[in-house]
């Protein structure tokens, strides 16, 4: 029988070098995970996950430990799936990512655009693209994400992705379609277990927002939850600042705040079609798990 969560959110730091105009500002106070606060979560949802996600907020290259993070999780047999924008992979950092506790890595390369503007990216993509090839080369069963999200139109690229896009085409030798329509297809297989991923941008859900509905279903805290760096229990990646706390890890057992009233109420209103909490009737994100129009198809090549 497997393990009842799929990915489990743990935000080592909430702190990120970039400010991208898609992702919110961080208004918690900026914090690193303490090494043995993460160890003890650690211990805690091994038995509840295969898989951890070093990232809710924040960058995890950031965290000056990432290798005693790393391996604790080899220590406890938990897999990482991993989210970094990559301006701060350098040949330290890439070594650590080749450690066999990697399961996936996602690198945000749209990041680039959006902070840097018209600079050349040349520099950033070939350090992503170096370790790409070798892990390609090494870790073949390791998945690779570049994320290009086109953060506003369902077809196409734009342009600063488009030019990405080119960058990546003649790198690892593929054709890429850049007018797809992502409600058709989000995912592209390029090389082995290397991935073009697309999405549009969402609005994050926050209690100074209109109520967009009290309907609704949603996969928190019955694929996964989250516990943020100062070890609040959130039920979903999106709660960035904690607007729908759980409990704290330093005072109860996961398992005991994941069966506590407030989580069991949540997770019977979404078994229900019903949204109980405030921010969740305020979360654009749930519009995605409603049934979407059939989108024309949509042709690519390699």
């Amino acid at each position: 029988m497997g393990k009842p969560f799929g990915k489990i959110n743990i935000e080592i730091s909430n702190i990120c070098n970039l400010q991208c105009s898609f992702c919110p500002e961080v208004i918690r106070s900026k914090k690193l995970m303490d090494i043995d606060l993460f160890e003890s979560i650690i211990r805690q949802v091994a038995p509840l996950t295969e898989l951890v996600c070093f990232h809710l907020m924040g960058d995890p290259l950031v965290h000056p430990r990432l290798a005693d993070l790393i391996r604790i999780c080899e220590d406890h047999a938990v897999k990482i799936f991993f989210v970094t924008n990559g301006v701060l992979l350098r040949e330290k950092q890439a070594a650590l990512l080749e450690s066999s506790a990697f399961q996936q890595i996602n690198f945000s390369l749209h990041s680039f655009h959006d902070n840097y503007g018209d600079k050349d990216p040349t520099d950033y993509l070939e350090r992503i693209f170096s370790f790409t090839e070798k892990a390609l080369a090494e870790r073949p069963e390791l998945y690779l994400n570049y994320r290009l999200w086109n953060l506003q139109e369902t077809r196409g690229t734009g342009p600063h992705n488009r030019s990405m896009l080119r960058r990546i085409e003649e790198r690892f030798q593929v054709s890429v379609s850049d007018t797809l329509d992502i409600r058709k297809q989000k995912s592209r297989r390029l090389k082995g277990r290397l991935y073009l991923h697309f999405d549009t941008e969402f609005t994050w859900p926050s209690l100074d927002l209109p109520v967009l509905g009290t309907n609704g279903r949603c996969h928190g805290l019955s694929s996964h939850f989250g516990i943020l760096v100062d070890g609040t229990v959130v039920p979903c990646c999106l709660d960035k600042e904690a607007a729908i706390p759980l409990g704290k890890v330093q005072e109860q057992p996961i398992t005991e705040i994941l069966a506590g009233a407030r989580a069991k109420k949540i997770l019977k209103g979404f078994r229900e079609n019903r949204l109980e909490e405030e921010l969740c009737q305020k979360c654009q994100y749930i519009e995605r798990f409603r049934p979407v129009e059939p989108a024309s198809a949509t042709s690519l090549s390699v």
